[in-house]
């Protein structure tokens, strides 16, 4: 260890390797990322082309993010036995060979199971089971890192729409889905391949807590009890946070606004949500994950408060920023409060069974939010349903740290 604290050994620990492959992790991140935006963007020309309704044509999208949430469980149990390098070289051919195959179908039917099947779980690979892998590279920094490689998810969202537009100018949906799925593999194929080092240091042991940082677990809460809460309050975060990111743009146009400053307040939210990922980790790595998410959660519980009381364009967009800058660095945080509780070995499969449970609750949210509209005419029984799921959502967190003890036994202050 040198004077400034960075480790000699470059391949330690927070060395330089382990920063040179969270670069290569945030490239992949964004790259596999298309599965989830490419598919919001071509969805009127898939509506036109197979003459089908809306409802029709949002199936993909649903089958793909149950494809992604899947993608982050399963695909995290081959990082624990074999590593991360054959589930990004599978989500590279899942992509390649999802685009393409959905680009050539000749009906809705074929296009959804390809969505869902294999552009969804191949993005799952480039999620929850990078962010897995990734966290075992870093100990003093772990926080800042995950949030890092987790904000390529967002950086995709400025890519790839920005590149299907362009591809638009020249050619049709086909053709640019195509172009995707070459673009997949040719990327994620050659930089699979800089990660085939593993760590030196020993994940057969316990739990990532040892060192002391931040406590570890009472006896009364066993790892099995911690995995169930964690799920639970990434369900509950997950649907109050999709209120806003999923029926913005729809509620600025029952208030009179027009659909491009709904999507500008997306923007807004994306923008900032890197931001908060970015500070949300250099937070965990001096408070720990549990605190984090707390003041996260506790933050993006007041932007939904806000929402209901102010609703003139100008407040909106201040909300927007406001909500993205609480938000962004919920989900990276359950990485986080995974590696410091819960045994490394196991880091792939835990990790990803929470970012499937986030998944998942933003998919529930955004059905649940429509159909609470649907009965009340109104969007503010839907913020109240938002800000119920995250009350719970805290009081969860407030329970397991709680029961969250310090070196010496006893309880650490809440």
């Amino acid at each position: 260890m040198s004077a400034s604290g960075t480790p000699t050994d470059p391949y330690a620990p927070d060395g330089t390797y382990a920063w040179f492959r969270l670069a290569i992790c945030i490239i992949l991140s964004t790259v596999g990322g298309a599965g989830m935006w490419a598919i919001v963007i071509i969805l009127p020309s898939v509506q036109a082309d197979f003459g089908v309704d809306r409802a029709d044509a949002s199936l993909p999208y649903t089958m793909t993010m149950l494809g992604f949430a899947a993608g982050n469980y399963l695909i995290g149990r081959l990082v624990d036995r074999f590593g991360i390098v054959l589930p990004v070289l599978l989500s590279a051919f899942f992509l390649g060979a999802g685009f393409v195959l959905a680009a050539l179908s000749p009906n809705i039917l074929l296009f959804t199971l390809a969505q869902g099947l294999l552009v969804g779980l191949g993005t799952g690979a480039t999620f929850g089971p990078l962010l897995a892998d990734l966290s075992h590279w870093f100990q003093r920094h772990r926080g800042i890192a995950v949030a890092s490689a987790a904000c390529g998810n967002y950086l995709a969202g400025v890519l790839w729409p920005s590149f299907i537009q362009w591809g638009f100018t020249f050619t049709d949906w086909r053709t640019t889905y195509m172009m995707i799925g070459g673009l997949c593999v040719a990327i994620m194929v050659p930089l699979t391949f800089f990660l085939l080092r593993k760590p030196d240091h020993d994940l057969s042991g316990g739990h990532a807590s040892v060192l002391g940082r931040f406590g570890q677990l009472s006896p009364q809460l066993s790892p099995a009890k911690l995995q169930m809460l964690l799920v639970l309050a990434g369900l509950g975060c997950c649907v109050a946070m999709s209120m806003p990111q999923v029926h913005i743009v729809a509620y600025c146009v029952d208030l009179g606004f027009n659909v491009a400053q709904g999507a500008d307040m997306i923007a807004l939210m994306t923008g900032f949500g890197v931001i908060s990922r970015l500070a949300s980790g250099y937070l965990a790595d001096r408070i720990g994950g549990i605190r984090t998410l707390l003041l996260g959660t506790f933050l993006q519980c007041a932007a939904l408060l806000l929402f209901i009381p102010f609703d003139s364009l100008g407040s909106l967009y201040v909300i927007s920023m406001i909500f993205g800058l609480s938000q962004g660095g919920i989900v990276p945080s359950y990485a986080v409060i995974v590696r410091e509780y819960l045994p490394a070995r196991e880091a792939g499969q835990r990790i990803g069974l929470v970012m499937m449970s986030t998944i998942l609750g933003m998919a529930l949210g955004g059905w649940l939010s429509g159909w609470i509209y649907d009965l009340t005419g109104s969007y503010d029984a839907a913020f109240i349903n938002g800000i119920a799921w995250n009350l719970m959502n805290m009081a969860i967190l407030v329970f397991i740290l709680r029961n969250a003890r310090g070196r010496g036994g006893e309880p650490v202050p809440a």
